[in-house]
Parts: structure tokens; C-alpha cells; sequence
């Protein structure tokens, strides 16, 4: 059970339902990060009163100081904020919820302070999987995903210590805002179609890696990585509902599966109180009103960023942040409404095949490699 919290990220949509659900826990908050958003960090800061708050940004850190000079709270900014803040010693938990690479190190950093890791910085496990739970296992840090699909499977895995008796995973996925449509459809499809997502209120960043599928693909590598499987032991099915979050098939052919409302505060509390389970803010789910539950098979013509994330868990080494650096350069330019819909995945393609293909690379080729793909896919 948590006592003493970081949050990398306060300010996004998981850092908001974070604090949500601290309030009704008896957690202290000892840092907080965030970006650009100072009025939102300010008014955290003054409800929480963290000893740490970290601004990536210099100028908003500035800013921030001024308006809580009030207050004794240390102001930091940038990576080094991010590493302080994740290495505090008196935080037994660190939610890393900050999107993209920039999680990698102050992750990573949290390991070895053998914290547990909220992990919905699912770039973490993408582009250094092999490391980060290498370092898990050194530093005996926990590593509690947050993620709706994989704090699914990690409940329908809570009985199971031998991961022999899993045959495989099945993550369920909503199919986003453009599914049924035809390719010629969703090619005309701008920013403001791509962020209408039918279940799930989030950021804008995985909003449009839902409508490419590119999320559920990034989550099927992410999911290699936690549980230590083969890519042809991880799948993913449309479920249009969301009320089926993802399911464990054994070797025996029984599906355990977890079901709940779609609401991130369920996994989120989840990581915070393990192994506890307590009363959540959280609406429960009511089988008699939640209608049929749908299952349909991903179209990797319609969206072919699912077929290059696969393509990527299995090639593995560089493959991996390649695919993951693009993406996130090309998402955007499509969020800055300067290329298409189906320009992310030629984004994608292209990086792929032109940045050097390393089998085992280190940290640092890793994030050599990330900034070719980036530097390709904006090209």
C-alpha cells in the first residue's frame, strides 16, 4: 500500500485521476511534474503541498516559483527535476504518467531506488523493455501497470505464478473513432475526428494512436515486455464497449477475463493499494444495463500502424523505438494539422526501413536510434 507518492505528469489526464483517487486514500503526494501548465500545477501544488514540483519547462518553472512563493515547496525544472523527483527518498511510489521517451530515465531512476512503478508510460516498456526489467529485478522494484489492458491482465494473472500455464493474451481494444470505416474513409478523417473517442476521455497524444490502432500496438509489445512472452502469444480484438478490459487464455483453454467500467481509476488505485483492493470513486458496472459485449477482428488494411508495431515486437531490438519515436514525431505534425491521417503510418514505414537495425542495443543506441526515427519522420 502507498504512502508517500510521486507523480510524474500531475497535470495530464492519468495525473489528474491520480489525485482523484488519492483523495480518497491516506497518501501524501511528495512531488508533482508536470510540463507547461502552471495554473493548473499552481492549484495542485496548493491542495497537495508537495515538497518537490518540476516544470519541464524553464520558463514555466520560473512562473511557477513566482506564484507559490508562498509556499515551501522546492521548484525544479527540466530532466533534472523529472530524476529528482523520481529519486526522492522518502516516495515508495512513483506514477510515471508523463508521455513519450522523456519517462525513460527518470523510470528508470525510480527502479533503482527499488520504488513501485505505476507504469502508464507505456514508452518505457516499448523502446527498453529488456532493460527496465532487468533494473526491476536487480533493484527488487515492483512494476504495477496502469494501463486499463494491462492492469487487466495483470488481475487475471494474480493467480497464476507460473507464466507456462499462459498460452496467451488477448488485450481488447475499443477500435476508435474511425472503425467500420474504409480506408478511402478514414483518409479524409482530420485532428478534430481522430480525438472523438467513444469510451475513453484521455490526452491528445493517445487519443490519435487510438483511431491508428497504433496504441494497441504499442500495448502489445508493452505487454512482451511485463510478462515475458512471445510476440505471437499477445493479440488484440475490437470490443467496442470497453467493459472487458483484456484476457489471460491458459494452457488448459480457460479465459479469465476483467471486466469494469471504462474508467482509469479503477487500474489506477489498483497500483496505488496493491494487493489491497478498496472502495473506488469509480461508478461499478451493472451487467443488466451495459448491453451486449462485441468481439471483432483489428482491419491491418484500414489501419496499418497495428501491422508495423507487430512487424516491430518482432524484429525487437532498435525495431521498437524506431517505430515508437516515429510515431510520436508524426502524431504531431498530424495534431498540428500539417499531414494526414494516413501519413503517420508512411511516417512510420519509412523510419523504419532507413534507421540502422540493432539486434541488442544499449540505453544509449536506444535513444540514438529514437532520434532518427524522429529526425526521418519529420522529414
Amino acid at each position: 500500500m502507498t504512502k508517500n507518492l510521486v507523480i510524474l505528469g500531475s497535470t495530464g489526464s492519468i495525473g489528474r485521476q491520480t489525485l482523484d483517487v488519492v483523495d480518497g486514500l491516506p497518501v501524501k503526494v511528495a512531488a508533482l511534474t508536470a510540463g507547461t501548465n502552471v495554473e493548473r500545477m499552481e492549484a495542485q501544488c496548493r491542495k497537495y503541498l508537495p515538497k518537490l514540483a518540476v516544470m519541464m519547462d524553464e520558463t514555466a518553472a520560473e512562473r511557477l516559483q513566482e506564484a507559490i512563493r508562498d509556499l515551501p515547496i522546492r521548484v525544479m525544472s527540466g530532466m533534472d527535476g523529472l530524476m529528482a523527483a523520481a529519486a526522492m527518498p522518502e516516495a515508495d511510489t512513483v506514477i510515471t504518467a508523463v508521455v513519450g521517451m522523456v519517462g525513460l530515465r527518470p523510470t528508470l531512476e525510480a527502479i533503482r531506488g527499488g520504488k513501485r512503478i505505476g507504469l502508464a508510460n507505456k514508452e518505457t516498456l516499448v523502446c527498453a523493455g529488456e532493460i527496465v526489467m532487468a533494473a526491476a529485478r536487480e533493484y527488487g522494484a515492483e512494476i504495477i501497470p496502469v494501463d486499463s489492458e494491462h492492469s487487466a491482465i495483470f488481475q487475471c494473472l494474480m493467480g497464476s505464478s507460473d507464466r507456462r500455464e499462459v498460452k496467451r493474451l488477448i488485450l481488447t481494444c475499443s477500435g476508435g473513432p474511425f472503425f467500420g470505416m474504409t480506408k478511402e474513409q478514414a483518409a479524409k478523417m482530420t485532428k478534430h475526428d481522430a480525438l472523438r473517442h467513444p469510451n475513453w476521455k484521455m490526452g491528445e497524444k493517445i487519443t490519435v494512436d487510438c483511431a491508428t490502432l497504433m496504441n494497441k500496438g504499442l500495448e502489445i509489445i508493452e505487454a512482451m515486455r511485463l510478462y515475458g512472452l512471445a510476440p505471437e502469444q499477445v493479440t488484440a480484438v475490437i470490443h467496442r464497449q470497453s467493459i472487458v478490459h483484456s484476457l489471460v487464455e491458459f494452457c488448459d483453454g480457460a479465459m479469465l477475463a476483467q471486466l469494469g467500467v471504462p474508467d482509469m481509476r479503477i487500474p489506477i488505485q489498483l497500483a496505488l493499494t496493491y494487493p489491497q483492493r478498496l472502495p473506488n470513486p469509480a461508478d461499478g458496472l451493472d451487467l443488466l444495463t451495459c448491453g451486449p459485449l462485441t468481439f471483432a477482428e483489428p482491419d491491418e488494411t484500414v489501419f496499418p500502424c497495428l501491422r508495423l508495431a507487430k512487424e516491430a515486437a518482432k524484429a525487437g531490438g532498435t525495431a521498437c523505438p524506431v517505430l515508437n519515436a516515429a510515431n510520436e514525431a508524426a502524431v504531431s505534425l498530424f495534431l498540428q494539422e500539417k499531414i494526414g491521417f494516413y501519413d503517420i503510418p508512411a511516417r512510420v514505414r519509412r523510419a523504419m526501413d532507413e534507421v540502422p537495425f540493432l539486434v541488442s542495443p544499449s540505453l544509449e543506441q536506444i535513444l540514438e536510434a529514437d532520434a532518427a526515427a524522429r529526425l526521418i519522420a519529420v522529414k
